[in-house]
């Protein structure tokens, strides 16, 4: 394959994909044209199709598995997941030395991902319209693909650069709403401001696109996902009004699960308070590799390196459901590390991976009205959660400030392992937090373990290892350790930056 001249200008192989509706599995037609492949509006879902399959399942690495790769970093580079710096995959991460080094695979490879979905959507939104098909096919089409150009802007704009509440013009990645080749002329980078104004009208224009669609699985792109990255985006740019009325459309007919379903494994799209996801199928499992990170307690889990910190663990109150997910390790090697029983593969050792939930749209809404000032409302929508929960309903201060910092809390809490730790931390100018989990003289705390062979002991307990950055600087708000890095080969290829 001719080596491209620009990364952001990346085409995948997408227009060479055919995809069926049902299954999403892909084949390849490399035969056909791109004449061809838009010559109808089914055959330019085929394309949304293919791009869909590769930004989930095409990797480079066991640890660089589609999108799956930017919600572990996320999380291995916040406060709650201790990793395990001696398990392949996420040590760099954790450590803040992959992302913020513009030479290493993961940056490449994120950024390679976003950019040549951008442009296959791009590809979709400029010829859909000349397609051959109804005018609904083309109208599901274009919102399906607006959709996924504005989720991949949203992520640029989360994680590459600082809050838009602390500078919405700072410059963070360059725009295409256009198809572009090698030969294109490559763009500067554009600000927050800029992005996030693509981003909303995408996703305005797709929920106007998809306003008479249904579709029939949840992988699909429909009118609840698109509010869901609405309500997202206006959390993001302090739309506090917007983003509580965006979330309550996405949660709309999506309940919260039992208590007794959380502790199911978080592994099946078909889980009714999951509005959005990526299933896995025995034939198309790739995506599953994310779950040998996450799932710390199933046998035939590789990889188990997303442990808990056990201060974290002090924020459920007993009586919670998923405090019960908490155990001390007692296997060899791995004594006194704390499990968090969250995530558990299926029996055929794949996973469903899921991107949106009820429980987060109830949290934005939570949220936004209390940054809005109505702590009422706040209050009464974050207990709904808490009920579900059968966690101990907040009674507190009604203080804004104090219900906001609640909220907070209750995100971590509900949402770990999901992908939003450091995107809550950029977002909100926050700071990591991790201690030694020591007593106040700097002794060992002990714990409790169960060994394989039945024996009770107590043990030292064991949780973060990492304290501060690479330069060792302690952890702060707004660091530069905090964002993701152009990578090097886009600065030498794209001279406008």
């Amino acid at each position: 394959m001719k080596k491209l001249k620009y990364l952001s200008f990346a085409i995948i192989a997408i227009l060479s994909l055919a995809s069926c509706e049902n299954d999403l599995e892909t084949a390849p037609t490399n035969q056909a044209n791109e004449a061809e492949v838009f010559k109808t509006a089914d055959n330019a879902e085929t394309v949304i199709n293919g791009a869909w399959a590769k930004f989930n399942d095409d990797g480079t690495t066991y640890a660089n598995i589609g999108y799956s790769t930017v919600l572990r970093t996320s999380d291995a580079m916040g406060s709650d997941v201790a990793v395990l710096t001696n398990k392949y995959g996420f040590p760099t991460a954790y450590t803040f030395s992959d992302l913020s080094n513009n030479t290493g695979s993961r940056a490449l490879f994120i950024w390679s991902l976003l950019y040549s979905t951008i442009n296959n959507m791009n590809n979709v939104i400029t010829r859909i319209d000349a397609a051959e098909g109804s005018q609904a096919k083309k109208d599901q089409v274009k919102g399906q693909a607006k959709t996924l150009r504005a989720f991949c802007y949203l992520n640029l704009a989360s994680f590459y650069q600082f809050s838009y509440l602390k500078d919405k013009t700072a410059l963070t990645a360059p725009i295409y709403t256009e198809p572009t080749t090698t030969e294109s002329k490559p763009n500067k980078r554009a600000t927050l401001e800029e992005i996030y104004t693509l981003i909303k009208s995408d996703l305005t224009d797709a929920d106007q696109l998809l306003q008479n669609y249904t579709r029939n699985n949840k992988d699909k792109i429909d009118r609840s996902v698109v509010n869901g990255l609405l309500a997202r985006t206006y959390l993001n740019t302090g739309d506090w009004t917007k983003a509580a009325a965006a979330a309550k459309v996405a949660r709309n007919g999506y309940a919260l699960m039992t208590a007794e379903k959380y502790k199911e494994g978080f592994n099946d799209i078909s889980n009714g308070e999951w509005i959005w996801g990526h299933g896995q199928t025995q034939e198309q499992s790739s995506e599953s590799y994310a779950f040998h990170f996450l799932d710390v307690s199933s046998s035939g889990s590789y990889y188990y390196s997303f442990m808990a910190d056990p201060y974290f663990k002090d924020l459920f109150d007993t009586n919670d459901i998923r405090y019960s997910l908490f155990s001390w390790d007692g296997l060899p090697s791995r004594e006194g590390l704390l499990r968090y029983a969250k995530f558990k593969f299926k029996a055929n050792l794949i996973a469903d991976i899921v991107y949106m939930r009820a429980a987060e749209m109830y949290l934005i809404e939570a949220e936004a009205e209390a940054r809005n000032g109505n702590v009422t409302n706040a209050v009464t929508v974050l207990n709904q959660l808490k009920s579900a929960r059968n966690a101990n309903i907040y009674a507190g201060s009604l203080a804004q400030d104090a219900v906001v910092e609640e909220v907070l809390i209750e995100r971590r809490k509900e949402l770990f392992g999901e992908g939003f730790s450091l995107s809550d931390i950029i977002r909100t100018q926050g700071t990591v937090v991790r201690k030694p989990f020591t007593n106040a003289d700097g002794s060992s705390i002990q714990v409790q373990i169960t060994t394989p062979d039945g024996t009770v002991k107590n043990v030292a307990g064991r949780g973060h290892t990492i304290y501060a950055f690479p330069d060792q600087s302690s952890f702060a708000p707004n660091s530069r350790y905090y964002l993701f890095t152009i990578p090097q080969k886009e600065v030498e290829n794209n001279p406008n930056l």
